[in-house]
């Protein structure tokens, strides 16, 4: 799921070492008091590019997550690029290699993350998943160290009035959120999930209380909102997220950030990925938050407060420096991608080529930009 800023349109979880541990007079070798979390990361897969798994697992590695990529898609490159070859990842072909996890005890996750999943039937296949690691954490016991299971569900629809999926992916994710710990729409999402059309704040905040109402979803954060003035300042963007109260009332807060004047592809990815760690980072820091349903905070946490805002905020920080490096690089990459594409076989006049080039997110040069973030936003109150 693309994201586009400017024009249009997640205790340190981080595991300690043991000292070096002398097995001889010359030999020494570093042992890990635990192993790092471990994350099923569900989405589309790029041969080149960076969307889909491509990000999630890029991100959650650099931040010290093992990851197991289960791919949805395997496609040479993102479709818009407007060509491309590959296949569409059946929902048999996914419970066949859910089950080749199971058969070798590959399915100790302690989260997933889910993202592009094309087709009612995938959608589901995929939910069947979440929904039977949950009850295998009901059957064995919720491990004290590792805390409780906890599913991120990213459902990708659509962006700006139009729906990108098979008929009836829809209603199959509205099957599903019941099942998610925290869900990730952007504001065009939400409105399908909601059925209520987002014009202001008041009516972001309805349409989060109605998410918590109708699905019992614990944890929310809409992305990608963009409101006319006076109800949002020119030029920005927003985030606004919940965690319910156990009375079933959103405590609600919002980041309101400058947005960049470019395209970019893959931001939607990147949120989500950042969103499953910094979270997970921002529960962990508070003693038996972890072992709680959901993670949900007790009732007497304020909204700014919560974990989830701790966390958003440092997701924003970090997609920021990442976009903003990224629309710096973008002369380069367009007059490298031109020269290129003109010596190869003129690509250079298919449109939005060259475009969608540059809008690659630049993530392999900016890792530092994931763990050690310049920009700061602070969640504020609706």
């Amino acid at each position: 799921m693309s994201w586009i800023l400017g024009l249009t349109r997640h205790q340190s979880a981080a595991r300690s070492l043991h000292p070096l541990i002398k097995l001889n007079s010359t030999t020494a070798v570093t042992m890990p008091c635990e192993l790092p979390p471990r994350v099923l990361a569900v989405a589309s897969h790029v041969v080149s590019g960076y969307v889909g798994n491509k990000v999630a697992t890029l991100v959650l590695q650099s931040l010290g997550y093992d990851v197991a990529a289960l791919n949805t898609v395997q496609f040479s490159n993102h479709t818009g690029y407007g060509q491309w070859t590959g296949d569409v990842v059946t929902a048999d072909a996914i419970a066949d290699l859910w089950a080749g996890l199971k058969q070798n005890s590959l399915d100790d996750v302690d989260m997933m993350l889910s993202g592009y999943v094309p087709g009612a039937e995938a959608v589901a296949a995929v939910g069947a998943i979440a929904k039977e690691l949950k009850a295998k954490e009901q059957r064995l016991g919720v491990d004290a160290m590792r805390g409780r299971f906890f599913w991120v569900l990213d459902p990708v629809m659509g962006d700006n009035g139009h729906i990108y999926v098979a008929d009836g992916v829809v209603p199959a994710y509205k099957s599903l959120l019941s099942h998610a710990d925290l869900v990730l729409p952007n504001q065009f999402e939400a409105e399908l999930l909601s059925g209520i059309t987002i014009v202001d704040m008041k009516s972001l905040a309805t349409a989060i209380q109605a998410l918590h109402d109708q699905y019992r979803v614990p944890h929310i954060v809409v992305t990608s909102v963009r409101l006319d003035a006076p109800h949002q300042p020119a030029g920005h963007l927003a985030v606004m997220g919940s965690s319910v109260k156990s009375d079933g009332k959103a405590r609600l807060f919002k980041i309101v950030f400058p947005s960049i004047d470019a395209y970019f592809s893959g931001t939607g990815d990147m949120f989500g990925a950042l969103v499953t760690m910094r979270m997970r980072e921002a529960v962990f820091a508070v003693p038996g938050l972890s072992l709680e349903p959901s993670w949900l905070s007790d009732d007497d946490t304020p909204a700014l407060q919560l974990p989830l805002a701790r966390a958003t905020e440092k997701v924003l920080a970090s997609l920021h420096d990442v976009l903003s490096r990224t629309r710096d690089a973008m002369p380069v990459v367009i007059k490298r991608t031109q020269q290129s594409a003109a010596a190869a076989n003129g690509a250079e006049g298919r449109a939005g080529y060259v475009q969608s080039k540059a809008a690659e997110l630049q993530l392999v040069q900016n890792l530092d930009c994931l763990r050690h973030p310049t920009a700061e936003f602070t969640a504020g109150p609706l």
